[in-house]
């Protein structure tokens, strides 16, 4: 069958680095093919390339047989490709249908905006999604999934031939997830193709047709999905092959010591209702439930980020008040955001000056920091985490979405918390820092730090869990063993089917 899109022969360079070594990639009509690749590997410099925000040094493009020159976002969107990119790109002051028809809105026969039309429009997109929100409400309004969605239903108001998805469920919770590849395959069987990148083995399997895998900048293999087994394509992936993802304890958690971190009643305003938990040191626990069940909330309380309405928080058996993120610090908790990009990182300065951000006292002299200091720091940092030494002084803004994960750890990591909270760790990350995430989290506990963990991925909860808190609307549900866990019953308590408010 010839080929919709054929990108043949892809190279680019920039200063120092091939991001693209001779990369060829096609997909054929109603397809849905995933491209899979560590974080570096080249996966979104190739999109850039086909979405024409990027231009090769060398190659061509495809459409229908036909060499066609995109040298803009214009050009691909005339060729019929629709780009859904891992970072979001919304006007949060807009409302949903707003952004939904940017650039394409309908207009009434005075020349005006026809918002009727959009909010029309925006409604049958949002329903096909399976969302229930308004086109009225203001992005800025919505959590990161539900953004995500908007994202999603953006693009496909464009009549695309191929729909380019680039991580689109990282921010999504399981039940969003088979929303969104239902809507993958009704895709296809309109003989819609799909560009599918996805670091999640089950979504790949579940939806692709073939797979293309990328690694250090080149196409490594390209393969039929129900021919090829997972282990098979994560050890092209990575180069070798990975054994216990989540790593196993090396020491039992000691129960009889005071809790590390406790909260007792837990409340903040319409947001979190009447929460309590405990963490020992050296103890995971991971918060789970659906997005928007107020686990994200708990950990900004907690840390400070969000006004507490009421009950109290315990660091070492004493009630604090923890009125700021700065008391949060000084009583030695550590918060790693799930929206790194808005939350967690300046994205303009340098890996080393993110990584020592936090932790300048410890630097400087006479009020001074030390660059001796604070380059050594830097360097011992990236080092535990596997940064390469040359990325320390380049933009934080530059790296792959992993890379930034791990500098956001290491700025944590350099302040030797006591308490760390962890928000989506995973979230964006590839199968190969997936798994040194997971041996860092482990590593830390094992340390005697005790870890709270946010994990809307069911398997990473029972993967990396000593214990597990569900929650669903505000409330903590239930607390879970994780030896007496699974997805179903996780599930179950999340969506109300099973478990008391506690």
């Amino acid at each position: 069958m010839e080929s919709l899109i054929a990108m043949k022969g892809v190279v680019k360079r920039y200063p120092g680095v091939i991001a693209l070594r001779d990369v060829s990639l096609s997909v054929r009509p109603g397809e849905v093919m995933a491209l899979v690749g560590e974080n570096g590997a080249g996966k979104s410099t190739l999109l850039k390339v086909l979405a024409g925000a990027v231009q090769a040094d060398e190659g061509t493009i495809e459409v229908n047989g036909t060499v066609v020159q995109i040298s803009s976002p214009r050009d691909s969107q005339a060729s019929g490709i629709a780009v859904i990119y891992q970072e979001l790109n919304l006007a949060n002051d807009l409302s949903v249908a707003e952004n939904i028809y940017v650039g394409r809105e309908p207009r009434t026969r005075f020349g005006t905006v026809d918002f009727k039309a959009m909010d029309r429009g925006a409604t049958e997109l949002l329903t096909g999604l399976g969302i229930s929100i308004s086109p009225r409400d203001l992005v800025g309004d919505l959590n990161i999934a539900l953004r995500q969605m908007v994202e999603i239903a953006k693009a496909l108001l464009v009549d695309a031939r191929v729909v380019v998805m680039d991580e689109p469920t990282s921010s999504l919770t399981e039940e969003e997830v088979d929303t969104l590849l239902t809507l993958v395959r009704r895709l296809r069987s309109n003989g819609v193709s799909v560009i599918y990148v996805s670091h999640r083995m089950r979504e790949i399997y579940e939806i692709a047709d073939r797979i293309t895998v990328m690694r250090d900048g080149a196409v490594v293999g390209v393969c039929e999905a129900a021919e090829t087994a997972p282990g098979e394509v994560i050890q092209m992936m990575v180069g070798r092959e990975l054994d216990d993802l989540y790593g196993v304890r090396s020491k039992p958690v000691d129960y009889s010591v005071p809790a590390a971190l406790e909260v007792r009643g837990l409340s903040s305003g319409a947001l979190l209702h009447d929460v309590s938990f405990s963490v020992q040191p050296g103890e995971i626990l991971v918060l789970a439930g659906l997005i928007g069940a107020g686990r994200s909330d708990a950990a900004l309380t907690i840390f400070g980020a969000t006004k507490r309405s009421g009950g109290e928080i315990l660091v070492d058996q004493k009630a604090l008040a923890l009125r700021n993120p700065s008391e949060a610090m000084a009583a030695g908790i550590g918060f790693v955001p799930e929206d790194r990009k808005q939350q967690g990182l300046f994205l303009g300065l340098s890996v080393r000056e993110n990584i020592s951000s936090a932790s300048l006292p410890s630097i400087s002299r006479l009020s001074f920091v030390s660059r001796r200091r604070d380059r050594d720091l830097a360097k011992r940092l990236a080092g535990d985490l596997s940064l390469r030494q040359s990325a320390v002084e380049v933009a934080a803004g530059t790296l792959s979405g992993g890379n930034q994960q791990k500098v956001v750890l290491a700025r944590w990591l350099a302040r030797k918390p006591r308490t760390l909270i962890l928000d989506e760790p995973t979230r964006g990350v590839d199968v190969g820092a997936k798994a040194e995430i997971y041996r860092l989290i482990r590593t830390i506990a094992d340390e005697g730090v005790a870890v709270v963990v946010i994990s809307s991925e069911l398997t990473e909860v029972l993967g990396i869990a000593d214990r597990i808190l569900v929650m669903r609307e505000g409330y903590g549900v239930g607390e879970l063993a994780v030896a007496s866990a699974s997805e179903t019953r996780i599930m179950a308590m999340a969506t109300g089917l099973e478990g008391e408010q506690s």
